[in-house]
């Protein structure tokens, strides 16, 4: 007779964390993880892919869900064979469930099915890689139907991370961060949860504008902007890498991820990306993580987390970076970055705001309906006059979304 399967849990709080650290460990590491990979045809779901493909012993996909890129939904749907497939645009509904009816694969279409299928027994853990605000309704939705979540969306927490937080917390949810530099985070704290944090420091490539000044930067097409020097990401995200607003997202999502205060996020300019984050402890001793710029790694660690998978990931050669430097970050030209920071010290629906007047800037310009330097324009100006709530609800938090859309394209 074969050995029962047995499971300890263990329960580890975090004391400097909203989110509690919970793992669970196997006496067999093979069993497999479901997968729901919420935004499948991205920069992040098709990595993710990849990677469950290498782990097919590991990981297995359930559910997909796609916006309106159907052609590779199908693609996918046919080579992973998920339970159910969803595609938030309507219109492509018949076009996927005809592909799709020999394999026998489920169908749905439409917002709200997105927001329903997290909540199927059959999934283990969610990938939430939606791009944005749209990613919030469905994370929370996994968090309410007690599902672990690999987070890739970081707009999630800086829209409404305070709720979200509390929610997991109060579900035993573990949110497992995704972004390379809280994956780098993350793996910098495991097995010191017992020691107070004095800081974390995270990195910045400086986009591809590094060392450019005003007069340049006026001049930028969008283009030039989509030219990341280090990593590949899908539009949105490399924009917001070019104007350091993705870094002031991320410094949002750190303090809410990390139970942080405000002052005790730091932001480092490093060329190279190969240290992603580095986190200082009480006794001054600072720990970092090292890696090349490849998704992959900090993705197959949030799906895979307590256990590293064995990985044929290029390995970093120490000579071929004889030297690694680091400078401040350019706030006086990129003002983004500033902003956010600023957003996060006031807090309440600040933050919101700040993300609903950077999609839609970010929006305008590559649409070529606004200038590189006026992103942060667009923003600062929808923060000045968007109505302010100190202690929002989630309705709140919707109606935030939604005026501060309105107040933004205004200024487009």
């Amino acid at each position: 007779m074969a050995a029962p399967l047995i499971r300890r849990i263990i329960l580890c709080f975090n004391p400097h964390s909203a989110l509690p650290l919970q793992s669970t460990i196997n006496n067999q590491q093979s069993t497999i993880r479901r997968i729901a990979i919420l935004g499948s045809t991205g920069s992040i779901g098709t990595q993710a892919l990849d990677v469950v493909r290498a782990h097919p012993d590991h990981f297995s996909v359930e559910v997909l869900v796609a916006n309106s890129n159907a052609d590779l939904l199908i693609k996918q749907a046919l080579e992973f064979n998920p339970n159910t497939v969803v595609v938030a645009d309507e219109s492509k509904y018949q076009q996927v469930k005809a592909a799709l009816q020999p394999k026998d694969i489920k169908v749905f279409a439409g917002e709200a099915s997105v927001t329903q299928v997290v909540e199927m027994e059959s999934v283990d853990l969610v990938l939430a890689a939606i791009v944005g605000y749209a990613g919030l309704a469905s994370t929370l939705a996994a968090i309410k139907a007690g599902k672990q979540i690999a987070l890739a969306n970081k707009e999630t927490l800086v829209v409404a991370g305070e709720l979200v937080t509390g929610l997991a917390k109060e579900k035993g949810v573990n949110i497992y961060p995704v972004d390379s530099e809280h994956s780098a985070i993350f793996q910098c704290m495991a097995g010191e949860w017992q020691n107070k944090i004095e800081k974390v420091c995270l990195t910045a490539s400086g986009g591809p504008f590094r060392g450019k000044d005003q007069s340049f930067l006026q001049k930028v097409n969008k283009e030039q902007a989509l030219k990341h020097p280090n990593w590949a990401m899908g539009p949105k995200v490399t924009i917001d890498s070019a104007t350091l607003m993705n870094k002031g997202l991320e410094v949002i999502e750190a303090r809410w991820l990390f139970g942080l205060k405000p002052e005790q996020v730091e932001v480092i300019v490093h060329p190279q990306s190969i240290i992603h984050s580095l986190v200082q402890f009480e006794d001054g001793s600072i720990k970092a993580q090292m890696g090349l710029p490849d998704m992959k790694l900090p993705i197959q660690y949030a799906l895979g987390f307590p256990f590293r998978r064995k990985s044929d990931f290029p390995r970093f050669d120490f000579s071929a970076y004889p030297s690694l430097t680091f400078e401040k970050a350019d706030t006086d030209n990129f003002r983004c970055l500033p902003l956010a920071f600023s957003a996060m010290q006031k807090g309440g629906n600040a933050p919101c705001v700040l993300n609903a007047a950077n999609e839609i800037a970010v929006q305008a310009f590559l649409a070529e309906k606004t200038s590189f330097t006026g992103i942060p324009d667009i923003i600062e100006k929808t923060l000045e006059r968007s109505s302010f709530v100190k202690k929002p609800s989630y309705e709140d938090y919707v109606n935030s979304d939604r005026e501060s859309r309105t107040i933004a394209k205004e200024y487009v």
